[in-house]
């Protein structure tokens, strides 16, 4: 069929249209990528590897079988060369999908039929909802999007999504990737977002592959001449096992991701790109991952060039294959493996054992056997729909976190507040909203859009962009908030402070954003909120303290319909619910904490890091956020208060009598009753709204030494309850999984004693003890 413009210049309206659509759908699909296993192809259709009533192994032994060394090698690297003679087209393993499909990598391209993908809020920022179904719906959609993308020719199938580092400091510039600075929180929205990404799993087929990064304590990037392809972060084994591989064990065992990516630094001297005992022993061996690792970019070239961890770089593609590596983020093993090979190096065998790695997830994904099965049908039209549009409008509701009301200023009345000043550098932001790693947004509602549905705006930017270093603006903007009814101040960050590369040196507001804020504030003459976009934390005390400021608002980078979810907070359209996934510390704190120090837990004048571990003054602490309405709680039963705890054997090893616990290796934990607690919840305010119900345990004060923990995350709840009612949630908290804790080994441990439980303003005690 031609598609020239002639054919369609003739017939009536209805012929033309449906002449149109016929060439978008030939259009599409001569876009699809070509497949190995093509019914028409004579090369491939009568061999093994091509049947798919055979085992998705045998397939891919026979497909290995086949293949010579060179060819093997050159689909050891990201964009994986076509081996012609098999059929098998050139394939780019690198997209992104941290929270939409994004095209920071190769692998996916917007125009033509997809000229955006839906923009969710930043991860931060949907972290701060505490919604695991919420988390995974996105990851649903974010998917859809993917799938649909692949069938246009436009994109892959393995997104290197999600960062589940821990914001161990809040100067990182990648923390606005991560779900925040709690260990069981990021391991949630991990195992969540990849069941979202991947499917349901039935028939161990995928809908994409996820890729959870990058492992393990990665969260430095350029702070004080200290970058991360030259860090080398010193870990103890108990905050390696407390702290920073909790999310990935989550990943691999609840969320059953398909592949783990290595990060660039180095871990107690070694690369982790090539560490067995992380790769190989850990991931595999004992988290018994089903699917592939791949390095961060360049990182083989990375530790052999910069970190000079091998003298060739023969030797550097050896140690990286050795180790678990299976795929390489750059050139570097598809040019120096065969000479690894030929050194004795390495074995073809070696080979072998990645490439099955990689190739079994393809033919997971279904990419030899064609566009078949529930997802061939996805195309243009399931990307930027109204649905997956609400549910990025609704991720941003849920997580902006109101902290400060004072009088109950807000919400704002649109009768009473018929013209709000909007001001500040990031008051008509587009890009700014949805952060890094992210794509081309289906559409952009900026805070001033947001609020002009609700009122007369005056619009100020007060500052030239957020580094704000000149106040030629801020006559005109006092001007505006003295005439306004109400004034919004929408200020904060953006990648030019917070970014990949780029940490920051300390938590204030940049250049002179902080004197605007208190210049417009005291020349307002009705309320003043404080809108705050960032990724990080913000000392901004000065704000909380000043009572000219009535409201703060922190929005994270809050996607594409941020600046509508900000204008209906604002005015009381939606009730905001969220709650702080991070600590935010005052700017002092960073003076006594190198970035360079991994350490958790306080020592010396050390302060420690994270709520679980740092114990002195902060702006607001982890897991705070304000509500329209006001919720209490009770617990409607009485819960146990003792808890017997039996080992499979009772011996000094075991049962340690100076610390005063059990190995939970070691203990009988399917025989352990479950504590289970009904927590009431009660709506006594005005407003519908939801809220997030923590459980909190304070391990007892025993002998294992350098413990060091205040209290620690074990469950959260999200509830929504409307005014006057009550809803009850149920949390089962179990001796073995939520009361262990992990000693100076890592290893965990249940301690005996007095446990106690913090729900709010209620406690709660469990008694631990041994069953001899």
């Amino acid at each position: 069929m031609s598609c020239n413009k002639k054919s369609l210049l003739f017939g009536n309206k209805v012929v033309v249209i449906l002449v149109f659509l016929l060439c978008l759908v030939h259009s599409s699909e001569s876009l699809r990528p070509l497949f190995a296993c093509n019914p028409a192809n004579g090369l491939t259709r009568t061999l093994r590897f091509c049947r798919v009533n055979v085992p998705i192994h045998v397939r891919v032994q026979d497909l290995i079988g086949r293949l010579t060394l060179q060819e093997k090698i050159r689909l050891l690297v990201n964009n994986a060369a076509a081996v012609p003679r098999l059929g098998i087209g050139g394939y780019e393993w690198w997209s992104e999908a941290l929270h939409g499909v994004s095209d920071v990598g190769p692998g996916a391209k917007f125009g033509g039929a997809f000229p955006g993908a839906t923009s969710f809020p930043q991860v931060i920022t949907t972290a701060a909802s505490f919604n695991q179904s919420l988390w995974e719906e996105i990851g649903r959609v974010v998917s859809d999007e993917a799938r649909a993308m692949y069938n246009g020719g436009v994109a892959g199938l393995t997104y290197w999504s999600p960062n589940v580092n821990i914001l161990r400091d809040p100067r990182w510039g990648r923390g606005q990737e991560t779900p925040g600075e709690d260990p069981v929180v990021a391991g949630k929205y991990a195992a969540s977002y990849v069941r979202g990404l991947q499917g349901n799993g039935a028939g161990n087929r995928l809908k994409v592959a996820a890729c959870c990064k990058h492992y393990t304590a990665y969260d430095l990037d350029n702070w004080n001449g200290v970058d991360r392809f030259h860090f080398n972060a010193k870990v103890s084994k108990q905050d390696l096992e407390d702290t920073y591989n909790v999310p990935f064990k989550s990943c691999v065992y609840e969320g059953k991701v398909a592949s783990v990516m290595c990060s660039y630094n180095q871990v107690n001297g070694k690369p982790t790109c090539a560490d067995e005992n992380l790769l190989k022993n850990t991931i595999r061996g004992q988290w018994r991952l089903n699917g592939y690792i791949v390095s961060d970019c360049d990182s083989v070239d990375v530790f052999f060039n910069q970190q000079h961890y091998t003298k060739t770089p023969e030797e550097a593609a050896a140690a990286s294959i050795k180790a678990g590596l299976d795929l390489d983020c750059g050139p570097f093993l598809a040019i120096f493996t065969e000479g690894a090979v030929k050194k004795g190096l390495l074995t073809e065998y070696d080979v072998n054992l990645a490439l099955a790695n990689t190739i079994t997830v393809q033919m997971r994904l279904g990419m030899f056997d064609g566009n078949l099965g529930p997802y061939a049908n996805l195309g243009p039209r399931d990307v930027c729909t109204l649905a997956h549009r609400h549910l990025a409008l609704e991720a941003a509701h849920q997580g902006i976190v109101l902290l400060k009301n004072s009088g109950r200023s807000l919400p704002l009345s649109p009768r009473r507040h018929r013209t709000v000043a909007v001001i500040g550098p990031n008051s008509d932001v587009t890009e700014t909203m949805i952060g890094n790693y992210a794509g081309k947004a289906c559409t952009y509602t900026t805070p001033l859009q947001g609020i002009s549905r609700y009122a007369r705006t005056l619009h100020q930017a007060g500052c030239a962009g957020v580094a704000c270093r000149g106040n030629q603006g801020f006559g005109a903007a006092e001007a505006a908030a003295r005439e306004a009814d109400a004034t919004v101040l929408v200020m904060g960050l953006d990648q030019s402070i917070e970014a990949e590369t780029r940490d920051r040196t300390g938590l204030l507001l940049p250049g002179y954003q902080q004197e605007l804020v208190t210049r417009v504030a005291q020349a307002s003459k009705g309320p003043v909120i404080l809108v705050l976009m960032s990724g990080g934390p913000i000392d901004v005390s000065f704000a909380k303290n000043n009572p000219r400021v009535a409201a703060i608002i922190w929005a994270g980078y809050p996607g594409q319909a941020g600046g509508a979810a900000i204008a209906n907070i604002i005015f009381g359209a939606v009730n905001p619910g969220g709650k702080l996934p991070m600590t935010w510390y005052p700017q002092d704190y960073v003076a006594k904490v190198p970035m360079t120090i991994m350490a958790m837990r306080a020592y010396g004048n050390y302060p420690g890091r994270t709520y679980r571990f740092y114990k002195g003054p902060v702006v607001f602490p982890f897991g705070f956020g304000l509500s329209y309405t006001t919720f209490t709680h009770s617990l409607a039963q009485n819960p146990l208060a003792q808890l017997s705890v039996s080992s499979k054997k009772l011996n000094s090893a075991i049962f340690n009598s100076s610390s005063n616990s059990i190995k939970v290796s070691h203990a009988n934990c399917g025989t352990f009753p479950k504590v289970p607690l009904h927590v009431e919840v009660s709506n006594t305010g005005e407003f519908d709204g939801t809220h997030t119900v923590f459980v909190f345990a304070e391990p007892p004060k025993n002998g294992i030494k350098g413990l060091g923990v205040n209290k620690q995350l074990i469950a959260f709840e999200k509830v929504h309850v409307t005014a006057g009612a009550k809803r009850t949630v149920q949390v089962d908290v179990d001796a073995c999984k939520h009361l262990g804790v992990v000693d100076e080994y890592g290893r965990r441990r249940i301690p005996m004693g007095e446990h106690k439980l913090h729900i709010g303003d209620l406690k709660h005690t469990i008694l631990v003890q041994p069953q001899l």
